[in-house]
């Protein structure tokens, strides 16, 4: 039998029976709408998780520190690298050395340090962290009040709301009591004076140093959620000013740290040093190549590892539970071509008294069953993706009583509809196997007696 008369057979018989191959296809559709749109679901919490990472400026940034600061130090890293007593400084030279590494864009030194902070002539306590000019675009400054600082070394500053809450004398029990606008509405133009030490060595005893105490006045132009560099486990500042101004004034930090060989020089040692790579693509690459250079290495892929582990659960338990629906629809399957048999059996009979072989009728079988799972997978797919669309639409509406923006939660890809579109196709020929395989073996002599 030629294919196209299968064809036209199976579309024949779908049609004398409508209603049930109809209810059927239904079936199927739900069971295939289920499994998209919980799978949907998970991939558009994973791209939720991705994008928000992306835009904090920290998915294609790696935190480089020496293998000195034993903090970090683990037994993994003493493997593949030079032990702490051998390894370099994390300085200046050491700064240019990354900056030269392909794929790296900026290397800066994380700065931040403990100071006093006045306003209206009352003193304030609180960290202080340097933020370049590429953090601009940065996701933490998405919702700031006022404007980012107007140039790399202007004596600007900004406030995380806690701490404009605290120069407003508002006690608060918690950051989500604060109202950006409202503090920073009476603070934005207005004057603080920052004090600081600097700490200078001398070139002709390695063991001695001074200390001496500035003052410096900022304006503040802006006040912000949310502290950028928070995800990189630092400490966590409350006052922002630039970095190229904080490099400029040479501030004693928490951990000043000293040349390893006990000189004292006025090239500054870092704790550690953030590296921007062009690509969150070569941050793999760009670690590598700084881990040769005996240094340690930390990134927001590294921490991600046991989020993407994480996901790729949840898709999979999503993925089982949607497949249930599709499951219970392959037995509607079975049912329909099993009273489908029942029905036909003098056709059949006829069928293989004029000539059609087992395969011809078992692939006749085949053929509806494989038609009404690609319909079904069709219209499954179309009402997957309007749940989607319709949980989608509700949680930003329930995000935006609650006074949080709007955020796209679900996401469809082609590859899921295709694979959703040929797991239902065969789910289907499978579900067919059986009956296909009844009609095949029946006798056409027994068929033609059937009443």
């Amino acid at each position: 039998m030629k294919l196209y008369d299968s064809v036209e057979l199976a579309a024949r018989n779908l049609r004398e029976s409508v209603l049930r191959n109809s209810l059927t296809t239904l079936g199927i559709s739900v069971g295939v709408a289920s499994l998209v749109a919980m799978l949907s679901l998970g991939i558009g919490l994973q791209q939720l998780a991705s994008r928000r990472l992306q835009r904090s400026g920290l998915f294609d940034s790696i935190v480089v520190t020496s293998r000195r600061d034993l903090r970090g130090y683990n037994r993994e890293q003493e493997e593949s690298g030079p032990a702490p007593a051998e390894s370099p400084d994390l300085n200046e030279t050491a700064r240019l050395k990354i900056v030269n590494v392909a794929g790296v864009v900026e290397v800066y030194p994380d700065l931040r340090f403990i100071t006093d902070v006045r306003f209206d002539g009352k003193p304030h306590l609180t960290m202080v962290a340097g933020l370049p000019f590429s953090s601009k675009d940065g996701d933490s400054f998405e919702g700031m009040q006022g404007k980012f600082f107007s140039s790399e070394d202007a004596h600007e500053v900004i406030l995380q709301k806690t701490f404009a809450a605290e120069l407003m004398g508002k006690p608060t029990r918690g950051p989500e009591e604060i109202n950006v606008a409202d503090v920073a509405r009476p603070l934005l133009g207005k004057q603080v004076e920052m004090r600081y030490t600097e700490r200078e060595g001398s070139v002709q005893d390695a063991g001695s140093y001074s200390v001496i105490s500035h003052e410096i006045s900022l304006t503040i132009v802006g006040v912000t959620d949310l502290d950028p560099d928070s995800m990189r486990g630092s400490a966590r500042a409350r006052l922002f000013i630039p970095q190229k101004l904080t490099e400029g004034m040479r501030p004693m930090q928490a951990y000043d740290m000293r040349a390893s060989n006990g000189v004292t020089s006025n090239e500054p040692i870092y704790s550690n040093v953030v590296a921007r790579v062009s690509g969150a693509g070569k941050v793999d690459a760009v670690e590598q190549a700084i881990k040769k250079l005996g240094f340690n290495t930390f990134s927001i892929l590294d921490a991600t590892k046991s989020m993407r582990r994480f996901f790729a659960i949840l898709d999979l338990f999503l993925g089982i539970f949607g497949s249930l629906a599709l499951t219970v629809a392959s037995i509607g399957i079975i049912n329909t071509l099993v009273m489908a048999i029942l029905e036909r059996r003098r056709e059949i009979g006829i069928m293989k008294a004029v000539g059609a072989s087992d395969a011809d009728v078992r692939g006749l079988f085949f053929a509806e069953a494989g038609a009404m799972g690609l319909l079904g997978g069709v219209c499954g797919t179309a009402l997957g993706w309007i749940i989607g669309r319709a949980i989608n639409f509700g949680t930003n509406i329930y995000l935006r009583r609650q006074g949080f923006p709007p955020e796209h939660i679900w996401a469809v890809p082609i590859w899921l509809v295709a694979g959703a579109l040929g797991f239902s196709f065969l789910v289907s020929l499978l579900s067919g196997l059986y009956p296909a395989s009844r009609a095949a073996r029946l006798d056409p002599v027994q068929a033609l007696r059937y009443e």
